[in-house]
């Protein structure tokens, strides 16, 4: 299949200006899953702050701190690599999604600046910083379904595609609630735990609908998709990603249930399962476009930067990118299992001696 690619495109299969715009995508798919995996969990605990009780908002941004500047981290990270390896794609991609780009950037600004100042700030104002963090959380899982909404129906304009795409945002954000959710009944236990079920209960079936949504309109909408679907693979290799994603959902609603009508132990399984469901979406997604940065229209290729610039990027990847996958390692070693709420210190007033100067 490689060769016969190479082939078709005039390269060789060991020609630079080959392999080396591939193993760029590939670098760039793996960063889109590590955010929205990574980063996704904690803007899903952000937008479920906004329907938590003001009891329990500065536990569960609590429970952020420690993953917050590492989460920042793979936003930036894919906008670098993406100008870096494939200018000639930010133009078209840039002019067409200008404003669901900025509101990104924005939502994204939001979180940092909100975050940062509320460990800051006074406590009679440390709320209203925390409900800017949550609002600047549900602009930015806005933005992120806006965006691949308008992907999937290739920049389409029109009353019936901003309709979709909104749809597609909305379910980005039960999405990321539903992550989010996962995330908090593995961490934590009590009250939290308990709304954490109920709340990724209610996201679930929005997320089911979001991936149907998306996997439909993308085929239907796309001839060339459709075609790679039904005819480039085998059947049974399709439904069984269908089974996979139907099992998945079905087994999270399991316990998710079992979480909120019973006594049950904290469980990492719905979070591991909603990461799944992330997987294979973003797989299928990557499959439907490859070769096309801008599907039907620009290949990855066509967006690719000089064989030179390339080499040069790389050579700063190759440096950079096991640094940044080490500290990552170290820094999300501990996502895992149950978190033990600290403990208020306890007060202990000053006892003066009868002969302190004060005395």
């Amino acid at each position: 299949m490689i060769d016969a690619l190479a082939m078709a495109l005039g390269f060789g299969v060991e020609d630079p200006g080959f392999w080396m715009p591939l193993v760029f995508i590939a670098l760039f798919y793996a960063i889109i899953v590590a955010a929205a995996v990574l980063d996704g969990f904690d803007i899903g605990v952000g937008c479920l702050v906004l329907f938590a009780p003001a009891s329990l908002r500065p536990r569960m941004l609590g429970l952020l701190s420690p993953w917050r500047d590492a989460n920042e981290f793979w936003l930036f990270l894919g906008l670098g690599l993406f100008v870096a390896a494939f200018p000639r794609a930010w133009g078209p991609v840039m002019g067409q999604l200008y404003a669901p780009l900025c509101a990104l950037a924005l939502g994204t600004l939001l979180r940092s600046v909100c975050f940062e100042m509320r460990m800051r700030a006074s406590q009679p104002l440390q709320s209203r910083w925390l409900v800017g963090f949550a609002l600047g959380s549900l602009l930015t899982a806005l933005s992120h379904g806006f965006l691949l909404g308008q992907i999937v129906v290739s920049y389409r304009a029109g009353d019936t595609y901003v309709g979709f795409s909104s749809f597609v945002g909305l379910c980005a954000v039960s999405a990321y609630c539903l992550l989010g959710a996962s995330w908090l009944i593995m961490r934590v236990g009590g009250e939290l735990r308990i709304r954490a079920a109920w709340w990724g209960r209610r996201a679930v079936r929005w997320t089911a609908a979001g991936a149907v949504g998306v996997t439909v309109v993308l085929a239907f909408a796309n001839p060339g998709v459709f075609l790679k679907w039904s005819e480039g693979l085998d059947g049974m290799v399709v439904l069984a990603l269908w089974a996979v994603l139907l099992a998945s959902f079905v087994a999270i609603e399991m316990c998710l249930q079992r979480a909120m009508h019973s006594s049950y132990r904290n469980t990492a399984l719905p979070f591991m399962l909603t990461v799944l469901v992330f997987v294979v979406l973003l797989s299928g997604l990557c499959y439907s476009f490859f070769p096309y940065l801008v599907l039907d229209n620009i290949t990855i290729w066509d967006a690719a930067a000089s064989v030179e610039s390339l080499r040069l990027v790389l050579a700063a990847s190759v440096i950079a990118l096991p640094v940044a996958l080490i500290f990552n390692l170290w820094v999300y070693w501990h996502m895992f299992g149950l978190s033990i709420a600290p403990e208020p210190p306890a007060y202990h007033p000053q006892v003066l001696k009868p002969d302190s100067k004060e005395a």
